[in-house]
């Protein structure tokens, strides 16, 4: 054998695809049931990857995280969630160039405007995180009562709250409906967009190597409506953002939240680049109010 044709032998390698895994309870497992699903670019056609098909028992095994996780989380200062949610949009920066790359692939976006997307999500994200020490001054505060008492209502965090991303905004719209439900104090089980999973589950790559606690955001792949109905009727579930879930589905699965009375959120049509609000931080939100006697 020639020397060149031998170097050129060596020179030659495959390709090492990446293996994506689900992210529950701070650690990367594998489907319980051992199913994966090709994803696709979504011009192209060509296949990407792999992604975990989550069984019902991956939905139950999450949401026993994420309950695990919830008095340490909602019991941190608000001043503290703030700077975890800082952390987290640190690490996305540092990672901008692969989350670009897999919101083009996902959505059919060029790279300039792919990019560009991230740079909105990372805002996003610390537009949140800046919101976790000011929201209980916006809808808490003191009431006006007859009588010599003090009368004060304070917001509370839900719990658990199942988060069905969007189908069709993989990364901008994944945050946008997580950051608010982790930034007040609940934990959150997200049902990644099933047609592009890969910017969800990176994101979990991401929660892990940052401060956020192992089960406040565990995150799942596969059919949508497979997941989505063990978590509607779980009666370890809070609450259930329906975004992601189609006309008769979102049907179906708020007459199974309705059974333990979950708070729901409607799916409906979203501008994601618009300001978001306070809708989505409140939306989790229960109110606590204490009567206190005035004393002489």
């Amino acid at each position: 054998m020639k020397a060149t044709e031998k170097s050129e032998q060596q020179g030659t390698r495959l390709s090492v695809f990446k293996t994506y895994k689900l992210y529950v309870g701070g650690k990367f497992p594998r489907s319980e049931s051992g199913r994966v699903y090709e994803v696709t670019d979504s011009k192209s056609g060509a296949w990407l990857a792999n992604a975990p098909l989550s069984s019902r028992k991956d939905a139950r095994d999450a949401v026993v995280a994420a309950r695990k996780a919830v008095a340490g989380w909602s019991g941190a200062t608000a001043y503290n969630r703030g700077q975890v949610l800082y952390r987290v949009a640190e690490m996305l920066e540092g990672r901008r160039e692969q989350f670009a790359r897999e919101v083009a692939e996902a959505e059919g976006l060029s790279k300039a405007r792919a990019a560009a997307v991230v740079d909105a999500a990372v805002d996003r994200w610390v537009w949140y995180a800046g919101w976790t020490d000011k929201i209980t001054q916006v809808v808490g505060g003191a009431n006006p009562v007859a009588g010599p008492f003090f009368n004060l209502s304070t917001p509370e965090p839900a719990g658990v709250v199942a988060v069905l991303a969007p189908q069709d905004s993989s990364f901008l719209g994944l945050v946008s409906v997580v950051a608010p439900v982790i930034a007040t104090g609940n934990t959150a089980v997200v049902v990644a967009s099933e047609r592009a999973p890969l910017p969800a589950l990176s994101l979990g790559e991401v929660l892990a190597t940052s401060d956020v606690p192992g089960g406040v955001v565990n995150v799942l792949s596969g059919r949508t409506a497979e997941i989505a109905l063990p978590l509607a009727s779980h009666q370890d579930v809070n609450g259930i953002d329906l975004t992601g879930a189609a006309g008769e589905l979102a049907v179906e699965l708020e007459t199974a939240a309705a059974e333990n009375l979950k708070r729901v959120r409607r799916p409906s049509s979203e501008d994601w680049t618009a300001d978001p609000g306070i809708g989505r931080l409140t939306a989790w939100l229960e109110t606590k109010t204490v009567w206190h006697p005035i004393g002489v």
